[in-house]
């Protein structure tokens, strides 16, 4: 067995070079991991990249299994892997967010009022951002954590999509937000040739870009990292930055 390492939900271990065991490090990730097992079986087939497909092989304490997706974390995103992301994207929020939910996939709900509690104090700026956040569709199957580390490629081609634990029913912007506003313009270009999304997309995909630090400074409250804490701070300051010229959403 060997670590492979942990994100903020789980562990992975690589076991005999071909499978990966994940397991949760916070009680409430369990049910998360278990969803996976009855999602990704019947999701996998509609997409056109590879993604784990896991299975329950212990119950307690919990572990899942899946194949290794082969690949590395994007560090140079090029053209090539901008048209297959958004092949992969338009795929996915094409598929039927009724038969998701027959599944357990549900909508989750911003944290708005502890973004009230935690970070509007220290940037108060942020204000006209949480307010344009308000009522946005949640009616489309996303990825919902889209980002150089769960974006794989090897040899200058997507090679999978990992991590589906925040999978739900959502703004399909959120999965936009890093690939058209953190990426190379050769990249972003590229998806958005092969995704087509409106202007109005683009601005939602923007706002879902500026809030991700947010939640890494409730991640390092939570887990009583105040450095954490303050890297989150700073990266909430610097993305409300981005932008600041446009008209806000309607």
């Amino acid at each position: 067995m060997t670590y492979l390492g942990e994100g903020w939900d789980s562990r992975a271990d690589l076991i005999d070079g071909r499978w990966v065991d994940r397991r949760p490090r916070r009680p409430e990730i369990g049910p998360q991991l278990v969803r996976e097992t009855v999602v990704m079986p019947w999701l996998a087939p509609l997409l056109p990249l590879p993604v784990p497909v896991p299975v329950i092989v212990s119950a307690d304490p919990l572990v899942v299994r899946h194949e290794l997706v082969r690949g590395e974390e994007l560090a140079s995103p090029n053209a090539v892997q901008g048209r297959q992301l958004g092949e992969f994207l338009l795929a996915l929020h094409a598929v039927a967010a009724e038969e998701a939910a027959l599944r357990g996939v549900r909508r989750t709900p911003l944290p708005i009022e502890r973004f009230r509690a935690e970070v509007l104090p220290h940037v108060p700026e942020g204000a006209a951002l949480l307010a344009e956040l308000r009522n946005l569709p949640a009616d489309t199957l996303v990825h919902g954590d889209i980002g150089p580390e769960h974006v794989l490629g090897t040899d200058g081609v997507l090679t999978g999509v990992i991590d589906f634990g925040d999978l739900q029913l959502g703004d399909p912007a959120l999965d936009l937000a890093w690939a058209l506003h953190s990426t190379p313009p050769e990249f972003a270009d590229a998806l958005a040739a092969a995704y087509g999304p409106t202007e109005d997309l683009r601005m939602r995909a923007l706002r879902w870009h500026q809030l991700g630090p947010w939640h890494e400074v409730l991640y390092g409250n939570d887990i009583g990292d105040p450095q954490v804490t303050a890297e989150g701070l700073a990266g909430v300051r610097d993305r409300l930055k981005i932008g600041v010229s446009r008209e806000p959403i309607v």
